[in-house]
């Protein structure tokens, strides 16, 4: 099989095309959501440079390649991008969503040699999941950014969030498999005994069946920290396991949680994929269960 090939991604973004193709192309607002450093030249020819720890490799100084290839205004651009000496050419087109305030951006990554990683398409699979998680959060304001940083030898996702319930609550809904179910849509099994939990994620991915989500409680302390493993999400059996772990923390007297999630061990940086999204989202799903629950 060839070492070069073209991966192609449609993302569905809450804002129209041209607020997306400023931030696309404003320095200020890649810096915020895209790269450590960022200059940009609006013109083909221009400077497309982008670099610092937030960049696939953690390269210290722009690449002289960088550089725009074609530009089309609230539409389409198209940039050069050399990753860890293999070239490569990322074009970005926008096309209209299914209302005023909506489009899609569609990411076609044509790469020209043999990047040096076990799983070149799934490094770029999951380095656009991450970038484009970070662009849907940065459309919608007010929602906290945390930019990856491919210089890191202990990558994590940290995500957190207060809910208006005590420890003892929340804690019930990590593990009743009923409770599990409202926030988690699964089908959830544990045996607390054993030391089994499953959140009943049964899936096909790339040909393969896939039984997402945890299947060890490695650690328990009722009321305060729960620790599961954590399956590959694509299935991949020489994946090595990552680890979840939630701290419940008591706010207002013990009438409030302060909820932290840490998911780690990741073999590659880029392995964190948009796993900072998917967190905050069940974060915020587990509040409404655990505030509800009785």
């Amino acid at each position: 099989m060839s070492p070069s090939f073209e991966h192609e991604f449609t993302f569905k973004l809450p804002a129209p095309p041209e607020r997306v193709y400023r931030a696309l192309t404003d320095p200020a607002e890649l810096r915020h959501w895209f790269a450590e450093h960022a200059e940009v030249e609006p013109r083909v020819g221009g400077a497309y440079r982008f670099w610092g720890k937030a960049t696939l490799g953690a390269p210290r100084e722009p690449g002289r390649d960088q550089v725009l290839t074609a530009l089309e205004p609230g539409r389409e651009l198209r940039f050069s991008w050399t990753i860890q000496g293999v070239p490569t050419e990322v074009n970005y087109t926008l096309q209209s969503g299914e209302g005023p305030d909506a489009c899609s951006l569609v990411i076609r990554h044509a790469v020209r040699g043999q990047l040096p990683f076990r799983q070149p398409r799934h490094v770029i699979d999951d380095l656009w999941r991450i970038h484009t998680g970070n662009l849907k959060d940065h459309l919608r304001e007010g929602i906290q950014l945390t930019l990856p940083d491919f210089s890191s030898n202990a990558p994590e996702v940290r995500a957190s969030i207060e809910i208006a319930a005590p420890p003892a609550k929340v804690y019930r809904a990590l593990l009743v498999p009923e409770l599990m179910n409202r926030w988690l849509f699964g089908a959830a099994r544990v045996d607390a005994e054993r030391g089994e939990i499953s959140y009943g994620w049964n899936y096909t991915c790339e040909g393969r069946s896939v039984a997402g989500g945890p299947t060890r409680i490695l650690e328990k302390v009722e009321n305060e920290r729960l620790v599961t493993d954590w399956t590959d999400w694509r299935g991949e059996p020489d994946k090595p396991m990552t680890r979840v772990t939630w701290l419940l923390e008591p706010l207002a007297e013990g009438r409030h949680t302060r909820v932290t999630v840490i998911h780690d061990r990741f073999e590659l940086p880029v392995d964190r994929s948009d796993y900072q999204q998917g967190w905050a989202g069940f974060l915020r799903h587990l509040g409404k269960v655990a505030t509800d629950a009785s």
